[in-house]
């Protein structure tokens, strides 16, 4: 799209939100508030790097599609998240599972993992001027075969898991004593039971002493944030899930921990939008993982709908950009993931922008005026405002393509370097 079609179309939005009260301009310049962590594993469809042929395996985790592309090594990992960034407004974090270790070919099993293995992505994302975040990896492993990890009754099993996620807190915080940026680690575990359990209190109280033997050791919040992250059913645990959000929600407020919100985890009619304000009175710090399910939790791209949405509009209704760090979390390994990346993280930036030039100020007054038509009649204005010629200025403003401009550049990108692979 041509600058100056840009620069044109950008004006009359400006002119339009500025006859409700709205600065396109100050909207835009808080965009640098809204980094989005990218999750590395949609670039090999959640296989990782343990050893040469590490594919995704159990755990709940189910990926669909073999879209040809997808990354073969962390070199190739690396060159695509490049190329994700270069089409994306703004600045990004990288989200890291714990399988995406450099093992420089050798199998290092999990509890065994440590900060040299991820030395290189640090030193990677420093030279970008990024930051990262990580998650312990309990899935895809012999050891979480049974379908419980940190919850097995199993006190081997449990250990293991429990060595597991110290390790990844040690990496965690190194990566942000490194960058300069605190890293969120997040932990997510796919305990549950496919039929009716009886002793649901009882691996739940196994997961309680997890939790408090991992959490033994304080790092300075500077360097790591912990987050615990609920769902509530996944594949092959449909009856019940350990960690509910009934649990991590009173783990998170006992503890001081960040509550981890997937708006894939809930039942199809819950929005998590509608829990953020009430979370936020009782948790210091929210992780939204920000998905589209599709009848179930089933990872599709974002798109710009009304779930997320209703997720920024919460957001920044609340004022709480600063209490909120916001990941995407889907694995599409039917389409181009290059696109993928670029088309959801875009939905999720478009949600934010929308938000930020919303007239709260004038919506919030007649709401408290109990005039229900003038608040309806003004969020539905607003879906017809000239939106998408802010979100084009956004991106002229950071020397990314506007509008849909990236099409091409995606397809040459695959054309000459994701076909070989």
């Amino acid at each position: 799209m041509k600058k100056e079609f840009v620069q044109r179309a950008y004006e009359l939005a400006k002119e339009q939100y500025a006859t409700l009260g709205v600065d396109t301009d100050d909207a835009i310049a808080k965009m640098k508030d809204v980094k989005i962590s990218l999750h590395c594993w949609q670039t090999d469809d959640v296989g990782g790097f343990e050893k040469p042929d590490s594919t995704l395996g159990g755990g709940g985790i189910q990926v669909t599609g073999n879209y040809p592309g997808k990354a073969r090594s962390i070199a190739e990992m690396k060159m695509d998240l490049e190329k994700v960034m270069s089409l994306l407004p703004g600045k990004q974090r990288l989200n890291l599972h714990a399988i995406y270790g450099d093992f420089e070919g050798q199998f290092v099993d999990r509890d065994q993992i440590g900060v040299k293995h991820f030395q290189s992505w640090i030193d990677w994302a420093k030279k970008h001027g990024i930051g990262l975040d990580f998650n312990p990896t309990c899935f895809s492993h012999p050891k979480a075969d049974d379908g419980f990890t940190l919850s097995s009754k199993d006190e081997t099993i449990r250990k293991f898991w429990v060595e597991h996620v110290k390790k990844c807190r040690v990496i965690a915080a190194e990566m942000g004593k490194q960058l300069g940026t605190p890293c969120v680690n997040n932990i997510w575990i796919p305990d549950g039971s496919k039929d009716m359990p009886v002793d649901r209190g009882g691996h739940r109280a196994i997961l309680t002493k997890s939790l408090d033997e991992i959490f033994e050791v304080t790092y300075p919040k500077e360097y790591l944030k912990d987050a615990v992250e609920c769902k509530l059913f996944g594949i092959g645990s449909e009856a019940m899930v350990v960690g509910s959000h009934e649990f991590y929600m009173g783990y998170a407020m006992k503890n001081n921990k960040l509550l981890c919100l997937d708006n894939g985890h809930f039942h199809p009619t819950e929005q998590i939008g509608d829990k953020i304000s009430s979370c936020l009175l009782y948790v210091d710090e929210l992780l939204l993982h920000v998905t589209r399910g599709v009848r179930w939790d089933s990872d599709h791209v974002v798109t710009l709908n009304d779930e997320i949405m209703l997720i920024a509009q919460e957001v920044i209704r609340c004022k709480a950009m600063d209490r909120v760090n916001i990941g995407l979390d889907y694995f599409d390994g039917s389409l181009n993931r290059i696109g993928a990346y670029v088309v959801g993280t875009r939905a999720a930036q478009q949600a934010f922008l929308m938000a930020l030039l919303e007239p709260l100020a004038i919506i919030k007054k007649y709401e408290e005026s109990g005039k229900s038509f003038e608040r309806l009649a003004y969020l539905e204005g607003m879906k017809t405002m000239l939106f998408g010629a802010v979100y084009d200025k956004y991106c002229l403003d950071n020397n990314v393509p506007s509008g849909i401009d990236y099409i091409a550049e995606i397809q040459n990108y695959e054309e000459t370097v994701l076909i070989n692979r």
